[in-house]
C-alpha cells in the first residue's frame, strides 16, 4: 500500500508548491462553502503533505496578498476564508478538469491559427497570451505560428484584445493537400502517450488497492491530490486532437476512466481524514467538509450544492498569479 499512495506525500508537496497545493485542498474540500476555517487547521492539514509551517503560513499570507484568500480575527484565532474572485476560478477549473477527455468532439477539418510578433519589452503580455493559448488547446507549430484544430478564434481575439496586442492576427483555415499531417507536428504525441501510460500504471495500481479497502484515511488524502494533480496537467499538454489526428490506440480515454475511479473512490476517505484534522480546532466546522464527485456533486458533508460563484476570468489565473509552473 505504503508504496502506491502515501508514497505521494513528498511528491505531491514538491510537485504542487504550497500556495497551489492549499488551493487545491480547499477546491476539493471545502468547495463553495463561505465559512471561514481556522489558519492552524490549514496549517495542519498541509502538514499532511509534509509542509513545514513556516512555509504553510508563508503560502497564506502570499495567497491573502493576491485576494485570493480573505483573513479575519476572533479572539487571538485567525480565519481563512476563499474570495469570491478564487471560488470563481475553482469553479471553473474544476469544470475544464472533469469534462476533459469526456468525448471526442467530431472534426470540420479546419486548423485555428494565431500568429504573432511581440517585442521583448512587452513580454510579460507575450507570456500571458502563450499560457492562454496553451489552456485553449494551442501549440506552437513555428516562432510566432500556433495552431489548434478546434475553433478557439474568437476566444483569442479577446485575449488579443485584453491583453492590448495589436500585432498578431487569428484565422482559421485548412492545410494544404499532402501536407495534412504538419500542423498536428507542433505537438509531442510520443511524449504525451508516454506520459499517459505513466499515469494508468499509478492510477491503475492505486484503484486496485483502494477498492480492496488497503487505503487509510491519511494516505487517501494524499493519495487523491495526487492523482488529481497529475491528471490535471493533461488539458495543457494534450490538444484533444480529433480521432482523425491522432495514432492508433490512443490512451486518453482508459486514462481518463482511471482518474475518474480513483477519484471518486478516494473522495470518503480524503474528507473523512481532512474533518478529523478541522476538529482538532473546530467540531462545527469540521462536519461541514465535504468531498465531490467527478460529476461536481457534493457528497459526503451538510447542505446542497449552492449556486456556483462565477467570474469572468481565465481559468488558469491562480496558476499565473502565484505558480509559473504547471
Amino acid at each position: 500500500m505504503t508504496s502506491v499512495a502515501s508514497a505521494g506525500a513528498g511528491t505531491v508537496a514538491t510537485a504542487q508548491r504550497p500556495p497551489r497545493l492549499l488551493l487545491t485542498l480547499l477546491g476539493d474540500y471545502w468547495w463553495q462553502r463561505s465559512e471561514p476555517l481556522p489558519s492552524a487547521a490549514i496549517v495542519a492539514v498541509l502538514a499532511e503533505f509534509g509542509v513545514s509551517d513556516s512555509a504553510a503560513r508563508a503560502a497564506l499570507s502570499r495567497l491573502t496578498r493576491n485576494g485570493l484568500l480573505i483573513t479575519s480575527k476572533t479572539g487571538r484565532s485567525t480565519y481563512v476564508q476563499l474570495s469570491t474572485r478564487a471560488a470563481a476560478v475553482l469553479d471553473d477549473g474544476a469544470r475544464r478538469i472533469f469534462s476533459f477527455g469526456a468525448a471526442n468532439q467530431p472534426w470540420d477539418g479546419m486548423w485555428s491559427l494565431v500568429a504573432f510578433s511581440i517585442p521583448e519589452d512587452n513580454r510579460t503580455a507575450r507570456d500571458h497570451l502563450r499560457k492562454q493559448l496553451r489552456w485553449l488547446g494551442f501549440a506552437p507549430l513555428y516562432d510566432g505560428l500556433w495552431v489548434s484544430p478546434r475553433d478557439h478564434a474568437a476566444e483569442v481575439t479577446g485575449h488579443l484584445k485584453d491583453l492590448g496586442i495589436t500585432t498578431a492576427t487569428a484565422f482559421r483555415a485548412t492545410s494544404v493537400p499532402g501536407q495534412d499531417d504538419i500542423p498536428a507536428r507542433a505537438w509531442d504525441l510520443n511524449g504525451l502517450r508516454a506520459r499517459y501510460e505513466h499515469f494508468i500504471a499509478f492510477a491503475g495500481k492505486l484503484r486496485d488497492t483502494t477498492a480492496a479497502g488497503l487505503v487509510p484515511a491519511a494516505d487517501a488524502l494524499v493519495a487523491r491530490t495526487r492523482v488529481m494533480d497529475e491528471w490535471r496537467a493533461f488539458p495543457g499538454l494534450d490538444p484533444d486532437l480529433p480521432a482523425e489526428l491522432l495514432p492508433g490506440g490512443w490512451p486518453r480515454a482508459a486514462a481518463r476512466e482511471l482518474f475518474i475511479c480513483c477519484y471518486d473512490l478516494l473522495g470518503p476517505l480524503a474528507a473523512k481524514r481532512v474533518r478529523q484534522i478541522i476538529a482538532a480546532y473546530s467540531p462545527e466546522l469540521a462536519r461541514r467538509a465535504a468531498y465531490h464527485s467527478s460529476k461536481l456533486k457534493l457528497e459526503g458533508g451538510p447542505g446542497g450544492d449552492p449556486s456556483p460563484r462565477r467570474e469572468n476570468l481565465a481559468p488558469d489565473t491562480l496558476d499565473h498569479e502565484h505558480h509559473s509552473g504547471g
